[in-house]
């Protein structure tokens, strides 16, 4: 798995293998969203939108929206609203405004009834527009201020000169006089066009005249977010954390799952590969207690990593792989001896496997199963023993666990004569009689092959 490719189907067998314990973290998870909503009040939320009249650049715009959330206009807000213990200082976090297309600011207010949200909204904007006039209006620089004013004085004397000038230039209809008179109406009028647009940009009389655009709707749903998103959320979060977390222990895992690998952490050779029916595995001494049963409820005493059972030959097929393996084990040992079969305590199919390669072995060689704890390994010592085999199952052990079970039968001056790989299939149904085996000869009721110097040597 720690090389594999993380696809869909990998998450698919997650779930398959581990429905139950996702099931559980997910309602622990919608309880710790239910628990959350309980600790957070509900909270309502509405908008009132204050129209800007006038050409306003971006910066301008983000300026108003800043001075709509100020502590001058919220705190003005609070002393109008009167709520009970909620000052200026309460009700700041409760503001937001932003600038919208079409010069219009948006003032939203939350709190926790619907009514309590529509007041805040429609005051904040009320005092809001009222603050701006007031900014717009008020011009604390008295030559700034007389300016204009002063202006618009000299442009009034100015016309009544050049009016005067008109009346006193020549009245005949000669060229000369005629253009003096057009040239002084031209100036006339030239003025009068300065002192109106001088009118109209003035601040105080076009951008300080916004207008709230109506009240702030009453909203009819909390604001996001509600109790149900917390408690979808959170079965959601707990799901996906259960998943990403069954993800990253696959792909840290260090069990060796190839041949070559499991030889070479033993320091010995492969003489072949086993099939053992795949079943419930048997409940053990150390498998009762509470504990135990709330895994074997959750389902998580089973891996879901390991690949799913291929379907094997009959029984008769089966007993060909262990007959192999006997022949050659047999070759590895000069002469007649006695074996230790050497089996990973926890390793259900590899204790299967041994056995049924004893009863298959018969007493040439003489075999005798022995459990090492991998976690602490320790070999008996030698009896008439002359070797020990490993019979283990694959993608079970990491490199060091073998290695540790390698040393223990070094220690005890063991020496390991070859390994034999158990892998689980499903077993097919017994044929009737009389059936031949797959491509085979019919079965006669005789041993598809003897256990003797004259086995089979072909690869499993």
């Amino acid at each position: 798995m720690s090389d594999d490719t993380i696809r869909l189907v990998t998450i698919g067998r997650i779930v398959r293998g581990r429905w139950r314990l996702l099931t559980v973290l997910a309602a622990v998870g919608a309880l710790v969203g239910y628990g959350t909503s309980l600790l957070l009040p509900p909270r309502y939320t509405t908008s009132a939108s204050v129209l800007l009249p006038g050409a306003w650049e971006e910066r301008e715009l983000l300026t108003q929206s800043q001075i709509a959330t100020s502590s001058v206009v919220v705190d003005r807000a609070a002393a109008t609203l009167g709520w009970s213990g909620v000052g200026g200082r309460g009700l700041r976090d409760r503001v937001s405004a932003k600038a919208a297309d079409g010069n219009i600011i948006t003032i939203s207010g939350t709190a926790d009834t619907p009514e309590r949200a529509q007041q805040l909204s429609d005051q904040v904007a009320r005092q809001f527009v009222a603050f701006a006039a007031r900014i717009a209006g008020d011009n604390t620089d008295p030559e700034a201020a007389a300016g204009p004013e002063a202006l618009r004085k000299i442009v009034v004397q100015t016309s009544r000169r050049i009016t005067d000038l008109a009346d006193a230039a020549d009245p005949g209809n000669t060229v000369e006089s005629v253009q003096t008179r057009t040239e002084l109406a031209k100036l006339r009028t030239a003025l009068q066009e300065a002192v109106n647009k001088l009118d109209q940009a003035d601040p105080a009389a076009t951008k300080a005249n916004m207008v709230v655009m109506g009240p702030a709707a009453r909203p009819t749903g909390e604001a996001p977010p509600t109790r149900t998103q917390l408690v979808v959320g959170g079965a959601l979060l707990f799901f996906l954390l259960a998943v990403i977390g069954h993800l990253t222990a696959a792909r840290m895992s260090r069990r060796l799952r190839t041949e070559p690998e499991i030889a070479a952490a033993l320091g010995s050779a492969l003489l072949g590969s086993v099939d053992v029916p795949g079943e419930r595995p048997a409940q053990r001494p150390e498998d009762r207690g509470p504990w135990a049963r709330i895994r074997r409820l959750l389902g998580v005493d089973v891996r879901w990593d390991l690949p799913a059972p291929q379907a094997s030959g009959d029984e008769a097929g089966r007993r060909i792989r262990y007959r192999r393996v006997c022949a050659r084990l047999r070759e590895q040992l000069p002469a007649p001896r006695r074996l230790l079969v050497l089996v990973p305590e926890g390793d259900e199919i590899a204790h299967r496997a041994a056995g049924q390669l004893v009863a298959e072995a018969e007493s040439d060689p003489l075999l005798r199963v022995v459990g090492v704890s991998v976690s602490r390994p320790l070999v008996p010592d030698r009896d008439d023993e002359s070797g020990a085999l490993v019979v283990l199952s694959a993608d079970s052990w990491t490199a060091a666990e073998l290695a540790g079970i390698a040393e223990a039968c070094a220690d005890a001056t063991y020496e390991v004569v070859g390994a034999v790989l158990a892998g689980a299939v499903r077993s097919r149904p017994a044929r009737s009689v009389g059936d031949p085996p797959d491509g085979g000869a019919p079965d006669d009721g005789t041993p598809a092959l003897a256990v003797g110097a004259d086995a089979g040597r072909g690869s499993v």
